[in-house]
């Protein structure tokens, strides 16, 4: 049995393969927040003292934050959201059980069986969701970290 008809590693395979896409993505975005750091910051931590770790916890990460916090919510949103196209790709009759997401299921039921009322209830549900999961992260983020998306 190969592991894309194997319902056990289908979910392992879809995390390391959206890790994988993510990758890319998210590194330009903390390469280009990396950049835009202030150099005379790590001067003044480095005649303060500090190491290398000093350096990096005290002047990178607070730097950071707010792009981690931006990616952090940005991700909550669409969390209900996997991917259509990821979970497509591989999904066959045999992991309908194991793999089937909103966005494969509204497809398969709505253009599959024509049931289109049906299938836009069930998205709007999941787009509820996710925007009730936004608002509610961004509460917090707003009240932790004074970062938020709006």
């Amino acid at each position: 049995m190969t592991f894309l008809s194997d319902p056990k590693s289908f979910k392992t395979m879809l995390v390391v393969f959206g890790a994988w896409k993510e990758l890319g993505w998210a590194s330009i975005i903390y390469l280009a927040a990396l950049s835009g750091i202030n150099t005379e910051l790590y001067e003044a931590a480095e005649i303060d003292g500090a190491n290398a770790a000093k350096k990096t916890w005290h002047v990178t990460i607070p730097a950071l934050i707010p792009t981690m916090v931006t990616l952090l919510l940005i991700d909550i949103g669409k969390i209900m959201s996997v991917g259509f196209e990821q979970v497509y790709v591989y999904l066959n009759p045999i992991l309908y059980e194991t793999g089937d997401v909103f966005a494969t299921y509204v497809y398969r039921v709505g253009l599959g069986q024509g049931k289109f009322s049906y299938t836009t209830a069930v998205e709007l549900f999941n787009t509820l969701i996710g925007l009730l999961l936004l608002v509610i992260a961004n509460k917090i983020s707003r009240k932790m970290t004074e970062e938020s998306l709006w």
